[in-house]
Formats: structure tokens, sequence, C-alpha cells
């Protein structure tokens, strides 16, 4: 019977005993070996009473069995559901019960805390760690390596992916096998991946990013992959001469510029470096290119929709810009209040529409019926503009937006200026409550290494470029700015921190 994940992402490989990952400690993973290790898996989570359509909760950190998990649930119909090792087990207790998760797999260390919030969900518990040990591991050490795969349809439930919760409740976002595998065929093609790549892995796999990009796209292009535990740079250095390609955040591209051993040698066999998660900083890009001669592909993607646009492989890639739409995906600026399509050169809300488009928000149709429109375009929250060239640039977040004196700032417009003054390595810009103005803008800044900003000298620049109401009336110094572990700017703890600056002392 027919799986199509399954199948095109993994069973396709079934025999294969040519390497799949390449792992830290100089060993290898084959396909066969992999695939043998994911039905033991299967057979695991079949006998815990877990069937087609249930959902597998699991926080544990990367590792091949991991891995191995995920195409367990693919080959048992089972609805994958990871989490980010760093969580609480508060944090962790809502989405065990918010999802409904028959099981939940943690680390070994974490089972005495971790047991009350499987019990409370009425989840079975498993541990598993990244040296094959664990409650899950030993059940599947005695496990049959051969387990039928269960029949899915393209439209069935793959994954659930919570998003972030910063402005309310975490939601989960429901994933197809045709989002998942639509999205993947589409990028190997586009960044013309083979079987002769070998993938730079050191992204988490919790996160779309790491997972259901970098991951399934290897699978299916039949590659392999150097799959390294986390971002170490001594790590990124000493593999990239075996590796073709690496996905990363800007964080990577920073911390490997800033290590002199990283050179244009250490890079010579690697044809493609990609970024996404976060914004790239124009210096970035250039100071790369110059070190290594490679222009990074900047691409933009999203919880809910796995990739989006892409720079091209082949033609110019732009600094500031996330590329074109992906071929099958239907990308439109349009206004936030009207839903009318702007014309090009315009700064809009940002809708897609497209196989990669999610299903929606799990058990909640309000939400789901918010954002996702009946013509099926997902409202992104992203504002964006897209030039007569037609690539795209993301401006900011919807909730981003700042709104003073009845008029709208774009924080990105405010941002590229100030990353354009002398020591200036980056910056964020926020609106914080104002009691004359509703909001106003500060700007947070960060210094690059052993340069001393000239507050005054930024303010009486920007008082020339910007009009008065987009002026930051507070410009802030910080060491760096809050990040989430994809490196995005956490620009909710910023307004959090300065929410007060213009309030009344009492």
């Amino acid at each position: 019977m027919a799986n199509p994940l399954y199948d095109t992402l993994f069973g396709r490989h079934a025999g294969q005993h040519t390497p799949f990952l390449h792992l830290p400690d100089g060993g290898t993973v084959t396909h066969a070996e992999f695939l043998s290790r994911a039905a033991r898996f299967a057979h695991v989570l079949s006998d815990l009473g877990l069937q087609a359509g249930d959902r597998l909760a699991v926080q544990i950190d990367k590792s091949a069995d991991a891995l191995a998990v995920y195409a367990a649930c693919a080959q048992a119909g089972i609805i994958f559901l990871p989490l980010n090792p760093a969580y609480t087990a508060d944090e962790v207790r809502y989405f065990v019960t918010d999802s409904g998760a028959a099981a939940f797999v943690c680390q070994p260390a974490r089972r005495d805390e971790m047991e009350l919030v499987a019990k409370e969900a009425g989840a079975k518990l498993e541990t598993l760690d990244t040296q094959g040990e664990g409650s899950l591991a030993e059940r599947a050490d005695g496990a049959d390596d051969n387990f039928e795969t269960v029949a899915r349809s393209a439209d069935d439930l793959a994954a659930f992916l919570y998003t972030s919760g910063t402005t309310g409740r975490s939601k989960g976002a429901m994933l197809t096998q045709d989002n998942l595998l639509s999205n993947a065929k589409t990028l190997v093609d586009l960044w013309r991946f083979t079987p002769d790549d070998v993938l730079l892995h050191a992204l988490p796999i919790f996160h779309t990013h790491g997972l259901f990009v970098a991951t399934n796209v290897t699978l299916v292009a039949g590659g392999a992959m150097i799959f390294l535990p986390k971002l170490d740079v001594d790590q990124l250095i000493e593999h990239m001469p075996h590796a073709t390609a690496l996905m990363g955040v800007p964080t990577f591209y920073t911390r490997l510029l800033d290590d002199p051993r990283f050179t244009r040698d250490v890079a010579a066999n690697m044809r493609l470096f990609i970024s996404g998660s976060a914004p790239l900083l124009a210096e970035t890009h250039a100071a790369f290119e110059e070190r290594t001669g490679h222009r990074i592909l900047e691409r933009y993607g999203m919880t809910e929709t796995n990739m989006n646009t892409s720079n091209p492989y082949a033609g110019e890639r732009r600094a500031g810009t996330v590329g074109f739409p992906l071929p099958d995906v239907e990308l439109k600026i349009t206004d936030p209040k009207t839903g009318e399509t702007l014309p090009d050169g315009e700064i809009g809300s940002i809708e897609v529409r497209g196989p990669n488009v999610f299903k929606g928000y799990w058990q909640m149709p309000e939400k789901t019926a918010q954002e996702l429109r009946e013509d099926g375009f997902f409202i992104t929250g992203d504002l964006g503009r897209r030039d007569a060239d037609g690539y795209v640039t993301i401006v900011g977040r919807d909730k981003d937006l700042i709104i003073s004196g009845g008029y709208n700032i774009y924080p990105k417009e405010v941002e590229l200026l100030l990353d354009d003054q002398p020591g200036v390595l980056e910056s964020a810009v926020i609106g914080v409550p104002h009691p004359d103005f509703g909001e106003s803008v500060v700007a947070v800044l960060v210094a690059k290494r052993g340069a001393e900003l000239d507050l005054d000298q930024i303010t009486a620049d920007l008082g020339g470029a910007l009009a008065k109401f987009k002026q930051p009336r507070k410009l802030i110094v910080l060491p760096e700015l809050p990040r989430n572990t994809m490196g995005k700017v956490q620009k909710n703890m910023l307004r959090a921190r300065y929410g007060d600056l213009f309030q009344p002392q009492t």
C-alpha cells in the first residue's frame, strides 16, 4: 500500500548500503542501517498502541536515532511532533496536552520531571538519548527490523509544528504529507541537489529548517549528510572540505567569518551556502563573498508553509531580498485592511498559496479562518514588498509595525539606516507605549567589535534622512540582541524590557 511520504523520503533507499549519515565521531550510518533502525522504532510505537493519525511528541537531542524516530512515524502513519529540548516541563505540558499526544519521548535525564506531564496528558512516556540509551532504544533493540508500511494518502497529516507563540497561545500547524513532499521536491530542483551532494547539517531537527528542509531535501535527492549535533565552528571548519552544501542561519556565517581559519581553501569543495530563518546583514553577504568567492543564497519560509521564496541558484542573489516565489507558490502583497492586491513597490501583507501551505491550526478553527483564506491564500503576518524585477523583500512582522501619532512606521526602513552608521553591527527598532503618540520609536543597537558608538552623531544623521515621526526617540546600546534558537531577533522581549520607557514615573 502507498505511503507517499515514507516511500519518497525513505523507502526508495531500501537495500542501499551507501552512506546516509556521517557522524562526528567518524562513524557512518548507511541508508539500509537507518531504515532498519526506523523499522524497529515503528514496531515499538505500534506495540505501545499508537495507530495511524495518533500524535507522538518528542523532546530529545539531535542524533541518528532521533531522526530514525521521524522516519518511524512516517512509516507507521503517526503524526510527528518535535519539541525544542530547551523547553521547560511547564512549556512541554501545553504542547503534549494540546496535541493530544498518545505518547511522549523525552531524554532519560528528564524522565522524573516529565512523568507528571505525561500522566496529566494521558500519554505514555518513553526515553531516548544521543547514545542509543533509554527505554525506547531498549525496546527497539529487541524489535524486528522489518515493518509493514502503513498506507497513507498525500492529504493525510504528517506532522505538527507549534508556532513560537510570542503574541499569544502557541498554535499547532498541521502539515500534510504533500505539504512536506511538494516543498522538498521543488527545492531539490531549484537548488540542484543530486545524489553526489553531502550536506553539512548543524541545524536542530525540531524545526522546519533542519528537519523538513535540510533533511527532506537530502533524502529526496539521495545524498548524504554530515550530521553534527549543533553549531560548532570547529566542527564546521573540520568537516566543510568533505561537504558540498551548508544550510544555516545568519549566526553560522558571522561566526565562520570571525574565525581566521575559515578560508577560501576550506570552502573550496562547497557549491552552495544557504541562509534563512532570520535576515542576513548586507555586510555579512559582502564579507562572505570576499572571503570565499561564494554568494550566500537567502530564502524565506515559515512554520506553516516551509519554504515560500528563494534567491536564484543561477542568477543574481540580491542581498536584503529573499528572491522570487518558488515555482509552485503564488505570492501577493496585499493591503492588510482590505486584502486588495497592491502594486509592485508598495509595502503590504505577504500572502502565499501553494501545495506547501499547511492545512490549518490544530483545534483552532477561528484562528485558521482568520489567517487561511477560503481561496487558499495564507496571510503570513509578514510585511514586504516586491520590486519591479520580482524580488521580494521582507520589511518585518505585521505585529512589529509601529503606529505613532496615526502614522505607520516600518522598522526595517529605520534599521537599514542604522546598520549603515559607523560602528553599528546591527539594530532592532521597536515601538513602545507613549502617552501622547500611542507608540514611539526606540532603536536598540549593537556595536561592532572594538567600536564606540557616537549616539549624538547617529541621531543627527537620522534627522537628515527620516521624517521626524520615524526618528527614534531613544537609542539604546546592548552587547547583543536577544534571539531564539533559529537566530531570529526576539523583539517581543525588547518591547517587554523597555515597555515603560516613556511612561510617567510615579
